[in-house]
């Protein structure tokens, strides 16, 4: 009888600390989220855009594809003193799952002044519109933003 004890108290420890939570994950996790707060876009890599762009959203009818057009109104990439920064090389948006890449990006100009820029992402599947609406909606919420529908 003892022995069986003894085998049981063994048996169900291991299991118990298998199932439970382990604190190796959830410190990566934290570390994660106090390296990353947010998400935001980039036109400029490690060059936060602080305008806020206009969203524009097309999807097929089998949601198999889409389209997300940005524009900028008078962006930040475009200041005398983000110039050292490096050039417009594309759009990136950034969070903490990565980064979506576009370089569908042009920019507006008037009397010979950069006066908006616009941007094309294309999401080929579903997939890629899963990731990006996850991105969106932490952009909207660090940003303050809202969805209406047309």
């Amino acid at each position: 009888m003892w022995s069986l004890k003894v085998f049981l108290v063994l048996f169900v420890v291991p299991l118990s600390c298998a199932f439970g939570p382990t604190p190796t994950f959830k410190n990566v996790y934290q570390s994660k989220t106090a390296l990353f707060a947010g998400a935001s876009i980039q036109f400029v890599k490690g060059l936060e855009e602080k305008v806020v762009p206009n969203v524009k959203l097309t999807r097929s009818k089998d949601g198999s594809s889409g389209v997300a057009s940005f524009n900028f109104a008078n962006p930040n990439c475009f200041d005398a003193s983000t110039a050292k920064e490096g050039e417009v090389t594309g759009m990136f948006l950034v969070d903490e799952e990565g980064e979506l890449t576009t370089s569908d990006v042009n920019a507006r100009f008037a009397n010979g002044k950069p006066q908006s820029i616009e941007a094309t992402y294309v999401m080929t599947d579903r997939d890629m519109w899963d990731r990006f609406m996850r991105f969106m909606e932490r952009y909207s919420e660090a940003n303050g933003l809202g969805f209406n529908a047309a």
